[in-house]
C-alpha cells in the first residue's frame, strides 16, 4: 500500500461527497469538542483571576458561571435561528458579508480564523496540560507532546470527515461519560453533606476581602473562553446529512446542553470543595478538573480513567478547528480575497490547503508560547466574540430584508444577542488588553489588509486578460528556438526535432567551461545535423558555442537569450529546455537542476516575447 494511501486513505471521487455526511452522533465529536473541551479550561482561567482573593473568589465562581452560561443560551438561540436561514454553512464571514457589507464581513472572517488558530493552540496545550498535571515527571516534555498531538490531529483530519469522526467518537463520549459521572457523584455528596474539602492550595489562605468590578469583569472575560466553537455547526452545516438544518439544530442544542451542565457543576464543586487553580508551567500545577475528580473519585483507577478521557478530548477539541478553518477559508477565497487554492478539495474531498495552513500557524504558536495554556488565554475568545457579534448583527438586517411571519421575532433574538455580545468584547477588550489581547487587535486589521490587497491583485489581473475580441492571425511569424545543448545524445536529437517541426530558426547553444571542450560537440554537430536522414526542405540548425572562462553555464545561456531577442524585435524568441525525468525522486539528487533554473531565470529577467518549452526524456531504468 502506497505510504500516501495508508496515512490518508485512498483518494474519493466528487460524487461520493454525499457519503461523507454526518449525523448528531457524529457531529458532536467533529463541531462540538472545542465547546465541550473549554470546559476545562473555561472556569480555570476564571479562577486563576480569583486567586488573589483568596477563598471568597471561589464564592464569586458560581455567579460568574451563571453569567456566562445566561450568555451562551442567547448566542445558541441566535444560532438557531442562523442555521436554517444558511443551511450551507451560515459562518460569521458569510452572514456579515452578504449582510452588512465586504468590510465587515473581512473583519468576521479575520476574527474567526485568529479564534481558529487559537483554538488549536489552546486546546492541545490544555490537555497536554491536563497530562503533565497527572504525570509530573512529564512537565519538560510539553512543548514535544503538543506538537506531536498537533501532527497527529493533522494526519486525521486530512482523511477525511467521515474517519475523523469515527476516530473521536469514542474519546468524546468517554469524557462526556466520565465528566457527568464525577459531577453527578460530586453534587450527591454535596447534597448529602458528606463534603470533606482538599486542602486548599496556600494562595487560598489568604484573608478574604470584596471583589472589585474590574477583578469580576477580568474573571468574567477568562471565563469566556468556555464559549469558544458554539459558531462550528453553522459554519459546518454543508456538512450534516438531510435535513440538514434540522440535524444541525440538534447537534448544536446537544453540544450547548452538554457545556452548560458541565460549567455549571464545575463551578458548584469548585465551591463546595475548596479548589482553586495553581500556576500552569509550576511544579505543583494540577488542573482543576484533575482537583476535582481526586476530591470525588479517589486517586485510583477512576481518577486514571477520567485523565485520560479528559486529556484525549482537549487534545481533539482541536479538531472543531480543523474543521471550520478550511471551510471558512474556502468561501473566503471563493470570493477572490484569499489564494484560490484554499478553495480546492484534496484527495478525501476536505480542503487541504486550510488544514495545512492551520497546522503550520498553530505549530509556530505552540512554539512561541512554549505549550503553555495560561500564555494563550489572553489572546482568546476575543475572535470568538467578535464573530458572534457580526454574526448575530448580519442575521438582523437578514430577517429584516426578508420580512416574513417570524421575522419580528427573528430579528429580536439575533438583536438581542448581537448586544451581549457586543458588550462582551468589550469587556473582554479593556480587561485583556494589557495581557495581550492587543495582538489580536493587531492581527485582524492586518489580516484584512492582506485579503482586501488579494482580492485587488485578481481584479488586476482578471482586468488585464479580459478580452471579447476574436483572435487575429494577422502578422504571424514564426518563431525563432534557442537550444540549451550539453552534448549530442538521444535527448538533444529529440527536443531538436521538436525545435525544427516549429520553426526553420534554430539556433543550438552550447558553453564551454574548458579547453578541448568544443572540438568533442562541433564535430558530432556537423555529423548528426548535415546527416541526409534529415530530410529535404528542413533548414539547417545552428550551432553557437559560448565560452565561459569563469566556469558559468547558466548566466551565458540567459545573456544569450536576451541579447537575440533584443537582436530581433519582431518576433517570438523560444527557449527549448530538454529535461530528463528519473523514475524515482530520490535520482533527481544525483542530477543537476539547471534546466528549472534557467527556466526561472529566463520568466524572471526576460521580455514577453520569450517563451520556455520543455521537452521532456523519460528514463527507463
Amino acid at each position: 500500500m502506497p505510504l500516501g494511501d495508508f496515512l490518508f486513505g485512498k483518494p474519493l471521487a466528487s460524487g461520493e461527497d454525499d457519503e461523507q455526511k454526518i449525523g448528531p452522533l457524529s457531529g458532536i465529536p467533529i463541531f462540538g469538542l472545542d465547546a465541550l473541551g473549554s470546559a476545562a479550561y473555561g472556569p480555570e482561567a476564571a479562577l486563576t483571576i480569583l486567586i488573589p482573593l483568596g477563598a471568597v473568589g471561589l464564592a464569586y465562581l458560581v455567579p460568574i458561571t451563571i453569567a456566562i452560561i445566561l450568555l451562551l443560551a442567547i448566542v445558541c438561540f441566535s444560532y438557531l435561528q442562523t442555521i436554517p436561514a444558511y443551511p450551507n454553512g451560515g459562518g460569521s464571514y458569510t452572514v456579515a458579508s452578504q449582510n452588512l457589507g465586504e468590510f465587515t464581513g473581512l473583519v468576521a472572517g479575520a476574527a474567526l480564523m485568529i479564534d481558529y488558530v487559537l483554538t488549536v493552540a489552546v486546546g492541545i496545550s490544555a490537555g497536554v496540560g491536563a497530562l503533565v498535571s497527572a504525570v509530573p515527571s512529564w512537565q519538560p516534555l510539553t512543548l514535544v507532546l503538543c506538537l506531536l498531538a498537533l501532527v497527529f490531529m493533522t494526519i486525521v483530519n486530512l482523511r477525511g470527515v467521515r474517519d475523523t469522526g469515527a476516530v473521536f467518537l469514542l474519546p468524546t463520549y468517554a469524557f462526556i461519560v466520565c465528566m457527568l459521572v464525577a459531577l453527578a457523584v460530586g453534587v450527591f455528596k454535596v447534597l448529602s453533606g458528606s463534603v470533606a474539602p482538599v486542602v486548599a492550595p496556600p494562595h487560598l489562605h489568604a484573608p478574604a476581602e470584596a471583589a472589585g468590578l474590574w477583578v469580576l469583569l477580568k474573571a468574567f472575560s477568562s471565563g469566556c473562553t468556555a464559549m469558544t466553537g458554539v459558531e462550528a455547526v453553522s459554519n459546518g452545516a454543508m456538512a450534516f446529512r438531510e435535513p440538514r438544518a434540522r440535524t444541525a439544530q440538534t447537534t448544536l442544542v446537544t453540544i450547548i446542553a452538554l457545556l452548560i451542565v458541565m460549567l455549571l457543576g464545575i463551578a458548584v464543586l469548585c465551591r463546595a470543595y475548596g479548589i482553586g487553580a495553581t500556576v500552569p508551567g509550576s511544579s505543583h500545577y494540577q488542573s482543576v478538573l484533575s482537583q476535582i475528580f481526586g476530591a470525588v473519585m479517589g486517586r485510583g483507577w477512576l481518577y486514571r480513567v477520567c485523565i485520560a478521557s479528559v486529556v484525549l478530548v482537549l487534545i481533539l477539541q482541536a479538531n472543531t478547528a480543523f474543521s471550520g478553518f478550511p471551510r471558512l477559508c474556502r468561501a473566503i477565497a471563493w470570493e477572490g480575497y484569499l489564494p484560490r487554492a484554499f478553495a480546492n478539495r484534496g484527495r478525501r474531498l476536505v480542503y487541504t490547503h486550510g488544514i495545512v495552513v492551520l497546522a503550520l500557524l498553530s505549530t509556530l504558536l505552540l512554539i512561541i508560547f512554549g505549550g503553555i495554556t495560561d500564555r494563550l488565554i489572553p489572546l482568546f475568545a476575543i475572535g470568538a466574540f467578535l464573530a458572534f457579534t457580526f454574526s448575530q448583527a448580519g442575521m438582523v438586517a437578514h430577517w429584516k430584508r426578508e420580512g416574513g411571519r417570524h421575522a419580528r421575532n427573528s430579528m429580536l433574538v439575533n438583536a438581542t444577542g448581537a448586544a451581549v455580545t457586543a458588550a462582551t468584547v468589550v469587556v473582554i477588550i479593556l480587561a485583556k488588553f494589557t495581557e495581550g489581547a492587543w495582538v489580536t487587535l493587531i492581527l485582524i486589521p492586518g489580516l484584512v489588509a492582506v485579503m482586501r490587497s488579494v482580492h485587488t491583485h485578481y481584479e488586476c489581473i482578471e482586468r488585464e486578460i479580459a478580452s471579447g475580441d476574436p483572435i487575429s492571425t494577422a502578422g504571424l511569424s514564426a518563431p525563432l528556438v534557442v537550444l540549451p545543448i550539453y552534448g549530442w545524445n538521444r535527448i538533444t536529437a529529440k527536443a531538436l526535432r521538436y525545435a525544427l517541426s516549429i520553426s526553420r530558426d534554430v539556433v543550438a547553444v552550447h558553453v564551454t567551461n574548458e579547453e578541448g571542450d568544443t572540438p568533442q560537440v562541433a564535430p558530432d554537430w556537423q555529423k548528426m545535423v548535415a546527416s541526409p536522414a534529415r530530410g529535404a526542405g528542413v533548414a539547417e540548425p545552428k550551432l553557437v558555442v559560448l565560452k565561459s572562462p569563469y566556469r558559468f553555464v547558466i548566466t551565458p545561456i540567459v545573456d544569450f537569450v536576451l541579447r537575440t531577442e533584443k537582436e530581433n524585435p519582431e518576433r517570438q524568441v523560444i527557449v527549448l529546455i530538454p529535461n530528463m525525468i528519473e523514475r524515482h525522486w530520490y535520482h533527481r539528487l544525483l542530477h543537476n537542476q539547471r534546466g528549472e533554473l534557467l527556466t526561472a531565470l529566463l520568466l524572471v529577467k526576460g521580455d514577453r516575447r520569450i517563451s520556455v518549452l520543455n521537452v521532456p526524456w523519460y528514463l527507463d531504468s
